[in-house]
């Protein structure tokens, strides 16, 4: 029983925990909603409900006074936002990502969400974050179980073909430019180009970078010859790296080009047509 109602936590099947609360973090039941939202006590992830104000919220593409907006206005007035929520939470530790709510339905309209590396550092953001005001209004964190963004994103608008509009229940996540996206998260890139997202890779990762690499090398072995010899293309590369002494030791002979390289089953059939000769010999 136990592991039955393990399985389908958090699904459509759980009749106790509400699904849409565990995967987006919002529910538009709020709290009417006839199911359970267990709101997590730590989570890298907070949530900041309704901060973003988009200029054309009312109607989407027209602005409060009813003119038509450019949408290069919308975006650049969008990337100027991002850019100093991120600048501003960013103090507190490494952001593996923001994301920002499209949606239109209340309960998701205007949501960040952000993801810390480290469970600690949301702690201190969400902290930090009490009592503070944002273009005049209140910001309202609260830690979301959302750690997955991929399945709290809807795949039809990522696709351009959601039917509902502005008022799914999946995030529809707005999407920043190329240059900003580079300027802000590739840095900490780099950072973390040295080491794993784990700092040490797990057995699993370990055992399959072994196993390329014994792949590696029995193709690499492959490529000898049956009787010891060095393939051509090792041999010019010890030639290379010897070439000093040449210059000073006996000139080196011309060769003609090397013949065209044979596949796996011409070696086998050569070889063993070499032993059949050898055995008739002796």
């Amino acid at each position: 029983m136990a592991e039955h109602l393990a399985s389908i936590f958090g699904t459509e099947k759980d009749r106790v925990n509400c699904p849409f609360y565990f995967k987006i973090g919002a529910c538009r039941h709020g709290d009417r909603c006839s199911r359970l939202h267990n709101r997590p006590t730590i989570s890298p992830t907070l949530l900041l409900s309704n901060m973003y104000q988009r200029p054309d919220m009312i109607t989407p593409g027209v602005d409060a006074q009813g003119q038509p907006i450019d949408p290069r206005k919308i975006q650049e007035h969008f990337e100027d936002f991002y850019e100093d929520i991120f600048e501003e939470l960013s103090k507190f530790g490494e952001i593996e990502s923001l994301n920002v709510c499209d949606n239109l339905a209340d309960h998701m309209i205007g949501n960040v969400y952000v993801q810390f590396r480290e469970e600690d550092q949301a702690a201190a953001a969400l902290q930090a974050l009490q009592g503070r005001f944002y273009s005049g209004r209140p910001i309202i964190a609260d830690f979301s179980p959302v750690t997955d963004f991929r399945e709290a994103t809807c795949r039809q608008y990522e696709e351009n073909s959601c039917n509902r509009g502005g008022y799914c229940n999946f995030m529809h996540v707005k999407v920043i430019g190329r240059e900003l996206r580079r300027k802000l998260f590739g840095r900490h890139r780099r950072y973390r180009g040295s080491r794993s997202r784990s700092r040490s890779a797990s057995p699993r990762h370990r055992r399959e970078r072994e196993y390329r690499e014994k792949s590696r090398d029995r193709d690499r072995d492959d490529d000898r010859d049956r009787n010891g010899r060095r393939p051509d293309r090792d041999r010019d590369r010890y030639d290379r790296e010897s070439g000093s002494r040449r210059k000073h030791g006996s000139p080196r002979r011309s060769r003609s080009p090397p013949p065209a390289r044979e596949g796996s089953e011409e070696r086998r059939a050569r070889i063993e047509q070499w032993n059949r000769e050898r055995e008739e010999k002796v």
